[in-house]
């Protein structure tokens, strides 16, 4: 809700799904692991139609929106999983957003189940600095 926006237009909306019934049935519609398991989820829904031709952001904010959940998910001890490319489908997208609710003039764009980490452990290796980022210039390892 704090993640920032573009021109703050704060167009992402949000449903909080904790129903067992209902995380049951979008498990079921996405046939995906974390979406069969997860205890709560979180739906991220954007204002898409007030954009105006050369200031289209949902995209980004939605981006931002999804990236602050996550690690405010993972600061809190839970995991959590960024879904959207199922949903670009209307065959996957249309009958959560009836099960839900959403209104036509806004756009389901993500679903970020929660809950906690299915394995204890260390997270999954990541880049060293140097082969991601450099100072003042392009300098990264490859």
């Amino acid at each position: 809700m704090l993640a920032p926006s573009a021109n703050n237009a704060q167009r992402c909306e949000f449903v909080i799904v904790n129903d067992p019934d209902t995380l049951r049935r979008i498990g079921e519609i996405g046939n995906s692991g974390p979406l069969c398991t997860a205890p709560a989820m979180i739906v991220l829904v954007v204002d898409h139609q007030r954009e105006t031709k050369g200031s289209e952001y949902y995209l980004e904010d939605y981006a931002c929106a999804t990236t602050q959940m996550l690690l405010a998910a993972t600061a809190l001890g839970y995991a959590g999983g960024w879904i959207d490319g199922m949903f670009r489908d209307p065959a996957k997208r249309t009958p959560v957003c009836e099960l839900l609710g959403i209104p036509d003039d806004r756009l389901m764009i993500v679903i970020v189940p929660v809950g906690l980490p299915a394995e204890d452990g260390p997270r999954r290796a990541k880049k060293p600095f140097a082969q991601r980022a450099s100072w003042n210039r392009y300098a990264v390892e490859r």
